[in-house]
């Protein structure tokens, strides 16, 4: 593997790391603030975003080389409303698109097929978590002022498995 794309690939390890950490943080947040569903909600999506860096971590394992851990900046822990702390959640999810773009754009640069096959996931799977995000965005655009849409909505996230 390229030396560069190794790289990049290991600083995306720290991208996924960061989305943990920046998740719970809301989830502590929302807990909070009374939340619990969207808590719930928050703390899923940290795992799943550990489960991505895990993925990126065992690939580059596989391609041979050994992944450097870096430190993970603290995300911030405050937000004024639930629609506020879902659409930096949203904003967070276009961030890592972004990123695996770039991932690809680098692999296909150096016809690295392996890494392309790879990375294709990791599209995929930002379709849906800039869908999942964006869906709870508008919902709580709908429900606007009214605590018992807010309530509603809360009870909803809570189901998420």
């Amino acid at each position: 593997m390229d030396a560069k794309l190794f790289a990049a690939l290991n600083d995306q390890v720290n991208e996924e790391a960061y989305s943990a950490y920046l998740y719970l943080s809301m989830s502590t947040w929302f807990e909070a603030n009374h939340m619990g569903g969207f808590a719930k909600w928050m703390t899923n999506q940290a795992g799943e975003e550990t489960k991505h860096a895990f993925k990126v971590l065992e690939y580059l394992q596989t391609r041979g080389h050994q992944p450097t851990l870096k430190a993970i900046a603290a995300p911030g822990n405050r937000w004024n409303t639930a629609l506020e702390a879902f659409e930096a959640a949203l904003a967070h999810e276009k961030h890592i698109t972004g990123c695996y773009q770039k991932l690809m754009e680098q692999a296909h640069e150096l016809r690295d097929h392996a890494t392309i096959a790879f990375l294709n996931w990791f599209v995929t799977e930002q379709v849906e978590e800039e869908k999942t995000a964006d869906d709870m965005v508008q919902k709580l655009r709908l429900a606007g002022d009214s605590i018992g849409a807010l309530m509603y909505l809360d009870g909803h996230a809570n189901k998420r498995g």
